[in-house]
């Protein structure tokens, strides 16, 4: 509150005066408004000088911040639950980032158990500590690699949730279409899902949005999601999306690579998938081949012939001893080192047009270690990408 002169009106009481307001509000007081220089109660600054407060109040708080160290670094369970702490931003406000991050929590496809739906949240809130790390440490090593990262060099936004419709597949899918394809045409979309049908309206969208006339699909996955049509779930669930993906223009059954395979399809799948020509890469490739290699010749198999690649990864890839946490457990499954060895592949590839993560049910994971999982898959992909 201010006088008539502009200055700073030293009489004037707080709505509500408590011991402790009224003390540090009295003019004559050295906390107070009348005074000169004084010293904050709250500590030194980081030389172990007092803080100043002379000026308003309405300053103190920015003061702190700027004279203590370590004011300005977010715990990893505190602030803002963006992903990687990015910054919250419009959907149409974000063509000067790397990545806009979108989530959607939406799980009414899925053929098994649901809770898909609270995904994007566990995902945002688990790659905090990422963030964490790096605000704390600044520039870091990546222990497993190598590489010198800093994550300062990848500019994430994140523009929230868009909006779903539970009962209803049909106008979630054009809701997801419509905003991945704005993000599109301004940046890379990151996808938090959600059940893995999301995927086919976001590649739609990208379709969309871009200026890509073709792209291919890397499919990270137990399952190969080729049912176009079900005799109980119909053609909108999650076990019909990567058919549905291959009957979009722009993309066929040639331009889609599927990583992980396993358990059981249908006794034509082989066939099938030779006809049709799907390369699959099942999890006996993986152990016979191994990951890096199945992994190179995969994404180069979807790239081929495309402007752009988009990749989705199911966390029922891997194995549910590692990431239980999801709809449909298949055992026999990717380790956590097999799957981040993955992203680290896909993460040296120029061809990366899109990106999500799919499928994280965190309430089948009481130990948290499955969305810990998922969001260090995709901090690793975006290292690849940006941040070295």
């Amino acid at each position: 509150m201010r006088s008539e002169s502009g200055s700073p009106n030293a009489h004037a009481e707080p709505t509500r005066r408590t011991a402790t307001t009224a003390r540090y509000r009295d003019a004559d007081h050295p906390l107070g408004r009348g005074g000169q220089a004084v010293t904050d109660p709250t500590g030194p600054d980081a030389d172990g000088d007092p803080i100043a407060t002379d000026g308003d109040p309405i300053d103190r708080a920015a003061a702190f911040t700027a004279a203590t160290t370590g004011a300005d670094v977010e715990l990893a369970y505190a602030g803002r639950e963006t992903f990687l702490k990015g910054d919250p931003r419009a959907i149409d406000d974000v063509a000067d980032v790397d990545v806009a991050v979108y989530g959607v929590p939406y799980d009414g496809a899925v053929s098994n158990r649901p809770g898909a739906r609270y995904g994007p949240t566990a995902i945002r809130r688990a790659s905090g500590w990422w963030a964490y790390l790096s605000d704390y440490k600044g520039a870091l090593t990546n222990v497993q690699t190598g590489a010198q990262v800093d994550f300062d060099d990848l500019a994430v936004a994140d523009v929230g949730d868009v909006p779903v419709f539970p009962m209803d597949a049909e106008t979630t899918a054009a809701s997801i279409t419509a905003h991945a394809a704005t993000l599109a045409t301004q940046t890379m979309p990151v996808m938090l899902g959600g059940d893995h049908y999301c995927t086919y309206p976001a590649v739609r969208g990208l379709l969309e949005g871009s200026e890509y006339e073709r792209v291919g699909l890397l499919q990270i996955d137990a399952h190969s999601d080729t049912v176009s049509e079900s005799p109980v779930f119909g053609t909108d669930f999650h076990g019909s999306s990567t058919a549905r993906i291959a009957d979009l223009p722009g993309v066929d059954y040639g331009s889609i690579s599927q990583v992980g395979i396993r358990g059981y399809e249908s006794p034509e799948f082989f066939e099938f998938a030779d006809e049709r020509g799907l390369s699959v890469y099942t999890m006996r490739d993986v152990h016979d081949r191994g990951i890096q290699r199945v992994v190179s010749e995969a994404i180069a198999s979807a790239a081929a012939d495309t402007d752009a690649v988009y990749v989705t990864f199911d966390i029922d890839a891997v194995d549910p001893s590692v990431a239980p946490g999801t709809g449909t457990p298949t055992p026999g499954g990717l380790t956590a080192h097999q799957a981040l060895e993955v992203m680290r592949v896909v993460g040296g590839h120029d061809a990366v047009g899109a990106v999500d993560l799919m499928e994280v049910a965190p309430q089948y994971d009481p130990t948290e270690g499955t969305e810990r999982l998922a969001s260090y898959l995709l901090v690793s992909l975006l290292e690849g990408l940006f941040a070295r």
